[in-house]
């Protein structure tokens, strides 16, 4: 075995270090650091202040939140110009060695950076997250150790003579690594890549709401397909083996897996032809509220309790919807109350379309009305309607309004609202003739 990398590195920096060159050595890597460090500071803050003035409309590029990647991957960028400029004159030993470690730092926050823009989007880091970044850390600060020591290329020899046999074939250790991490690598990049799509389109002000969510679904998917070509490729798979693949899923298809690949139609469906979009008030069969997210498999509806549907996108294309927002976001409500007879109707109808005029989200075009719907037994039927253009914010509310407001015009002028009245005669038990001539 060889001896040791670190060993040697010290031995060659110890070497240096009773050289008078070594301190341009010194100079040159904090320089380095000092660039770095300016440079990124100064990237954030540019686009932190062009995207306080920048429209809508641009989309900005996210060093904000790279800014730890870009220190670590700066550095090692100028001292590999410093160690490429110095080594034409003197030994950069200390360069060396200063290489794999802020490579490795460089490699563990680009590991966080990716991992958090594709499953922590919200801002909200899980546990399984968490695990994962320390189980990432530890493995790379593994393999500098392993580098350092002179034993990486022994590990990868045990691990390629290692075989374990998979049915008629062997496979060595080293092969399922490499695989394990090529498909791993692939996957959060493509997934990453597809999480920015989508930020990207959500961010276009032109484009409709349902297109962004297509675009974005179909991105995401064949950015997947993309990353499992490419790892079972980088592996040695040969391809042909998904036509195998392929034959089984139509014949699950066939036979069980219908409703769930309708509802993946029908999601790209409603999304395609717009008939509904997020932010919409719909009622389907027994279900009514907001959409809040329309996915390929299945709609999610926010009901005015607060309580979550998940519908499947089957269900949304097969059956009617009541839409409330597709064209036009006004729902037309009313409220009904009976007056006596002897009520001034004129002055009373003026008075209730005024009151109902009054509360804040009833719509003032077209604006209120009261009518005499019916001669009831007991009164005049009235019924006093209007309109508003915020569905989404519930209706009970406002129609409690409008009868508060009701209910202060009929208590400031006196009106009377009758209530049912029945007459019960009892009749006195007479004795029959019969009973007379007995």
């Amino acid at each position: 075995m060889s001896a040791p990398l670190l060993a040697s590195l010290l031995s060659d920096l110890a070497t240096d270090f009773r050289e008078p060159q070594f301190f341009w050595q010194v100079g040159t890597v904090l320089c380095c650091f000092a660039l770095a460090w300016v440079i990124s500071r100064f990237l954030k803050s540019t686009v932190a202040g062009s995207r306080e003035h920048a429209s809508s409309g641009v989309v900005q590029l996210g060093v904000g939140s790279f800014s730890r990647v870009l220190t670590p991957a700066l550095t090692l960028l100028f001292l590999l110009i410093g160690k490429a400029i110095l080594g034409q004159w003197q030994h950069t030993n200390l360069i060396r060695l200063l290489f794999p470690v802020i490579g490795s730092l460089a490699l563990i926050r680009f590991g966080f950076y990716v991992v958090r823009k594709t499953f922590a989007r919200d801002g909200s880091l899980g546990k399984f997250l968490a695990l994962f970044e320390k189980l990432f850390a530890g493995l790379v600060w593994v393999g500098v150790v392993l580098h350092f020591s002179g034993l990486w290329p022994d590990l990868l020899e045990a691990m390629d003579d290692l075989v374990i046999p998979v049915g008629k074939n062997k496979i060595s250790l080293l092969t399922i690594f490499q695989a394990s991490i090529s498909v791993a690598i692939t996957l959060i990049v493509a997934l990453w890549a597809s999480a920015a799509l989508e930020t990207r389109l959500m961010m276009l002000p032109t484009v409709h709401t349902s297109l962004k969510v297509v675009l974005s679904r179909v991105g995401r998917a064949l950015l997947i397909l993309v990353a499992i070509l490419m790892s079972l490729t980088i592996v040695g798979i040969d391809l042909t083996v998904l036509s195998v693949f392929g034959g089984a899923l139509g014949v699950g298809l066939g036979f069980g897996l219908q409703k769930i690949a309708s509802s993946y139609v029908s999601g790209f469906i409603i999304l395609l032809d717009r008939s509904m979009s997020i932010g919409d008030m719909i009622t389907v069969d027994k279900f009514s509220g907001k959409v809040t997210q329309i996915n390929t498999r299945y709609t999610v509806v926010l009901g005015p309790d607060g309580s979550e549907s998940v519908i499947p996108n089957e269900m949304l294309v097969s059956t009617p919807v009541q839409n409330y927002s597709l064209t036009n976001s006004k729902v037309a409500m009313s409220t009904d109350l009976t007056v006596s007879y002897q009520t001034d109707l004129d002055t009373l109808l003026a008075l209730l379309a005024s009151a109902a005029a009054k509360v804040a989200r009833v719509a003032q075009d077209p604006a209120p009305s009261a009518s005499l719907i019916k001669f009831g037994a007991d009164g005049f039927e009235i019924r006093v309607g209007f309109w508003i253009s915020d569905p989404e914010n519930g209706r009970v509310g406002v129609l409690s309004e409008v009868n508060l407001a009701i209910w202060q015009v009929i208590k400031e002028h006196n009106i009377d609202l009758p209530f049912p009245q029945r007459v019960v005669t009892l009749l006195k038990n007479e004795p029959s003739e019969a009973a007379k001539l007995s």
